[in-house]
């Protein structure tokens, strides 16, 4: 009755923590700075990320989550423990329990690796949940009825697509392609077209501002600061719209193969409800402008962008996590 319940949407991006009668509390990088020496934790979340690419040789800022799972171990507990401690204080008597999403492409060693870090960094009990299920619970779609909800979650580090019906999974897909390669790619294009090295922090600008899954009817541009290939110094460029959209192309191309493939292998009673109901897309990757008409165009279905996006995981995390007796046959515990 007294301990906490806590629900954490552990992103490669970004990390999302909800609090039981709260809502969610913290929304912060998922990006964790320790010194070399004795691996002490100096800052987490955004004043990390802006320690990216600019820190001296003893501290080291890095982004503990890759393709959605767990890279660096140590690191991810330590931001688990931050992230527990700032919602329930330094000193709390009764452990929290906490529930993280993972992708639905987790392997079981993956899986046990976050239960492990949520155990260590303070939890009471460690519970998981899929991260489509988190998304579509979060969407509010009516996933407890008998028919086919279909839901494709695009984050940082994968993109996950599943077909829901009757409270669990029945089809999923899930790619380790999403927001990040979006950015590489438009790293890559700048440095085989122009000669230009630009930080991951400088391409996300560049999708943010004048990224489209489509060409733009009225081309925009950007000036972009980087430093050249070939001289070494620093050197200034200007990008079209249509650059980006092209650059960006082939990675689009693959995540909306994970839909493609989840609906090949649906059910053709599920599928025709989808057709009805159209695709939701969640996800901090799916506010990519136009990315729902592409997603339409290749995939035949209509698709449209669920109400926040980058908060439903984390909503429905926390929805999970206070229905457990509801979603418990889609919930591993320890």
């Amino acid at each position: 009755m007294f301990s906490k319940r806590i629900g954490i949407d552990l992103g490669t991006a970004n990390s999302l923590v909800w609090l039981g009668g709260t809502g969610i509390v913290l929304n912060e990088p998922t990006v964790v700075a320790m010194t070399v020496d004795d691996n002490r934790v100096v800052a987490v979340g955004l004043e990390a990320k802006e320690m990216l690419g600019r820190t001296p040789g003893n501290i080291i800022a890095s982004r503990p989550m890759r393709d959605g799972v767990i890279a660096d171990y140590v690191v991810t507990e330590a931001m688990l423990k931050y992230f527990i401690q700032k919602v329930c204080g330094r000193v709390f008597l009764f452990k929290p329990e906490v529930m993280i999403c993972v992708p639905s492409g987790a392997t079981q060693v993956e899986q046990r690796a976050v239960l492990d870090a949520a155990i260590s960094a303070g939890a009471k009990n460690a519970y998981l949940i899929e991260e489509p299920l988190a998304a579509a619970i979060g969407a509010k779609l009516p996933i407890a009825a008998a028919s086919g909800n279909m839901i494709i979650d695009i984050g940082g580090g994968s993109a996950e697509a599943a077909v829901i019906s009757l409270g669990g999974v029945v089809v999923h897909k899930s790619v380790r392609v999403a927001g990040n390669k979006i950015d590489e790619a438009i790293a890559t294009y700048m440095r085989k077209k122009y000669n230009l090295l630009i930080g991951d922090t400088s391409a996300e600008n560049v999708k943010i501002q004048i990224g489209s899954a489509i060409i733009l009817p009225k081309e925009e541009a950007m000036e972009v600061k980087g430093r050249d290939n070939v001289t070494g110094l620093p050197r200034a460029i200007t990008i079209s719209s249509t650059e980006v959209t092209e650059a960006i192309r082939p990675v689009l191309i693959q995540i909306i193969g994970a839909a493609k493939g989840v609906l090949e292998e649906t059910p053709p009673e599920l599928s025709s409800d989808i057709i009805d109901k159209g695709i939701v897309m969640s996800g901090g990757t799916s506010t990519l402008r136009n990315f729902d008409k592409l997603m339409t165009e290749l995939t035949g279905v209509p698709c449209h962008v669920a109400e926040e996006p980058l908060l439903c995981v984390a909503r429905g995390t926390g929805v999970a996590l206070e229905n457990l007796d509801l979603y418990k046959k889609s919930i591993t515990k320890k």
